[in-house]
């Protein structure tokens, strides 16, 4: 992967893309994912000093096609709180509001119900490294494709259906800068329609306009579980979702509702 990140930042709230965050349809698009993960960063920003206080959901809502080049994230905290806490950033392209989020944070005290935590899940162990196959017609090069590792253990880009995995970031999300836990899930958690879309992707549209993750705890560890399935309603919807998990047990559970229609 010869880009340094996903972005590179500019100032305080302004970032350039890179190649790296390139859509799998339009180079000069950005795939869902590291706007996303963006965003997550700037709402962890609000409460630098205050781990314990994570993002507990964020639903993104991708306000149409979002361009390559500068852009702006902007935040409000919306429903201060001390235990519950409700914030809302917008990214910025060319003006206009590209990309929204609102998350909730919910404090968490250390320990507190550590008893009651469910155990660790039992997961397959990791692959070794594969070939990078993409989508039908993809370029080999595709950035976010390439800036991330994929290791599957059943499905594939390449094969409609469901899709379970072992994944990681390649390269940060910012050049130069620590990428937080929830940031890494969020570059890949927009994949969960891509991973597992149902009908054959040169003859189908899968559309999902929005992106929603409900966070059990941050990923402790650089690779995460990543299990993908879509289902197909009969009028033209469909559901994305997945389950992220490492080896200590669920992470978050992810959404997406889907406009389907033929090509």
């Amino acid at each position: 992967m010869s880009e340094p990140a996903f972005y590179t930042r500019v100032d305080e709230d302004t970032y350039d893309s890179t190649p790296a965050t390139a859509s799998p349809w339009d180079e000069s698009l950005q795939h869902g994912g590291p706007p996303a993960a963006l965003l997550a960063t700037a709402i962890e920003a609000t409460r630098p000093d205050e781990p314990d206080f994570p993002i507990a959901r964020i639903t993104v809502d991708m306000l149409g096609g979002i361009p390559q080049g500068r852009m702006r994230t902007e935040v409000d905290v919306t429903r201060p709180g001390k235990r519950v806490e409700l914030v809302e950033a917008r990214l910025h392209v060319d003006d206009r509001v590209a990309v929204s989020a609102t998350a909730w944070r919910i404090r968490q005290p250390p320990g507190s119900t550590q008893e009651h935590a469910a155990a660790p899940l039992d997961l397959p162990p990791l692959p070794d490294e594969q070939p990078q196959e993409f989508f039908p017609g993809t370029s080999p090069e595709w950035g976010y494709g390439r800036a991330v590792d994929w290791r599957f253990v059943t499905g594939g880009y390449a094969a409609p259906g469901p899709a379970s995995l072992w994944t990681r970031l390649r390269i940060p999300l910012v050049e130069g800068e620590p990428t937080s836990p929830i940031a890494r899930m969020l570059v890949v958690a927009d994949s969960a329609n891509g991973l597992s879309g149902e009908l054959p992707l040169a003859e189908w549209l899968f559309i999902p306009p929005t992106l929603s993750v409900t966070v059990l705890r941050a990923p402790q560890d650089e690779w995460l579980w990543f299990d993908a399935h879509s289902t197909i309603g009969p009028h033209g919807r469909g559901l994305a979702q997945a389950t992220l998990a490492d080896r200590a047990g669920l992470v978050a559970v992810v959404a997406q509702p889907l406009l389907v229609a033929p090509r």
